[in-house]
């Protein structure tokens, strides 16, 4: 059973953002979120020409490879791995939530009319000018 004590105090170490809050963050979100979206999208797109190659091989019931360009770009979609992590580290330490790598979504806990939502940015917006509920989605964000 958890106190209400408990419960009191986690509510006030949430931290709940005002639309200026976010906005104040955006020039460094939108460096972020770039250099995000770039390394994953590279990254997929590696990670589909090793499928792809896996999959002629098998098919063809064996092959021949390039070992060293195999290598590299193992190591390739690694760094790349290894980008897309510290960037989301980097945005949650903001506070912000990610919510959709390839649209650049990014959730901030608000409180409206005495209620829990999230404020939405996406990637290419100036200001955050959306909000939806804790449940809801992109698909259901509403203006401020």
């Amino acid at each position: 059973m958890r106190s209400s004590s408990t419960a009191a105090c986690r509510d006030m170490a949430e931290r709940y953002f005002e639309p200026g809050d976010v906005d104040t963050l955006i020039p460094t979100l939108t460096r972020v979120m770039a250099g995000i979206m770039r390394a994953n999208e590279q990254a997929t797109a590696i990670a589909g020409r090793l499928e792809a190659e896996r999959e002629r091989i098998g098919q063809a019931g064996g092959g021949v490879i390039d070992r060293a360009a195999w290598k590299a770009d193992m190591e390739q979609v690694a760094r790349l791995t290894e980008t897309v992590k510290a960037g989301l580290a980097e945005i949650m330490g903001m506070g912000g939530t990610i919510k959709d790598l390839a649209l650049g979504l990014v959730d901030f806990p608000h409180r409206r009319q005495g209620r829990v939502v999230n404020l939405c940015w996406k990637y290419g917006e100036s200001c955050v000018s959306h909000w939806h509920g804790l449940d809801e989605g992109f698909a259901n964000r509403r203006p401020l």
